[in-house]
């Protein structure tokens, strides 16, 4: 399907690794024009020029903290009119609440509640004078299936969907979108780091628990990155014009509810 957004100019944040990095991809060859940004320079070339390979794309780099107000500007200033932005942050850490301080909740509400905000605030309008915008956030399954330990990520990533809940039914009218797109186990550094810290307390292998999340899932695997990228991608879409306000929760089935 051709989804008619090439020339489009779009801002995938923290898109060097992982469900950014997919994204990036997809809308590359979309041929769509790339704005990414990361902190580290050196991983954010090797995807850009990943991507030019791959699809022969426009792609402009930023290395900085998107979580920062200069990173912010320094993303902007590459790309003051996006057609597209697909907001993505690293989680916060694991824990025990009982362990957390007000500076770490200002971090984590900082990273992923406030950063997507302000960057919506800043783009907006122009999509909606355009007639033409399509705004992905990456979150987490966890916004509609909580896990105790990831507490930070819950709060700070329910927050910004509530926020979005009200905002979408605005835009919508204006040809311009929001949607959150919420993954579950997918095959990514994160996903491997975790499992390898979650191996170590146990005092199992990294290739037993990998397995074993596996095969606890409903599809018996972990999700490839690329199914992640190409669902975004029709978000970001002429024709997913219609879908608006929602949640789409990629995770093989494991949320279990008919609604």
């Amino acid at each position: 399907m051709d989804l008619e957004i090439a020339g489009r100019k779009a801002i995938i944040c923290a898109a060097s690794k992982g469900s950014g990095r997919a994204c990036a991809m997809s809308l590359g060859r979309e041929g769509v024009e790339l704005v990414i940004n990361s902190r580290t320079a050196a991983d954010l070339e090797a995807t850009a020029e990943e991507i030019r390979k791959d699809s022969g794309a426009k792609v402009t780099t930023v290395a900085c903290n998107i979580t920062t107000a200069e990173g912010q500007a320094m993303v902007l200033k590459a790309c003051p009119d996006p057609d597209i932005l697909v907001n993505n942050a690293g989680g916060p850490p694991p824990g025990d609440f009982r362990d957390w301080d007000r500076d770490v909740w200002i971090a984590a509400v900082d990273a992923n509640m406030l950063t997507p905000i302000f960057l919506i605030k800043a783009t907006i309008d122009g999509m909606i004078e355009r007639k033409f915008g399509r705004i992905v956030n990456i979150t987490s399954s966890t916004v509609k299936s909580p896990i105790d330990v990831l507490g930070l990520s819950n709060g700070a990533r329910a927050g910004l969907t509530g926020f979005v809940a009200g905002l979408a039914r605005k835009t919508v009218q204006h040809n311009v979108t929001i949607n959150g797109l919420l993954p579950g186990p997918f095959d990514t550094d994160r996903l491997r780091t975790n499992l390898r810290k979650a191996a170590d307390r146990v005092g199992a292998t990294y290739d037993e628990m990998y397995a074993k999340r596996a095969a606890d899932n409903p599809a018996k695997r972990v999700g490839d990155p690329y199914e992640f990228g190409e669902t975004c991608a029709f978000l970001c879409g002429k024709h997913a014009g219609f879908i608006n306000g929602q949640n789409l929760v990629m995770d093989g089935g494991s949320f279990n509810s008919t609604m």
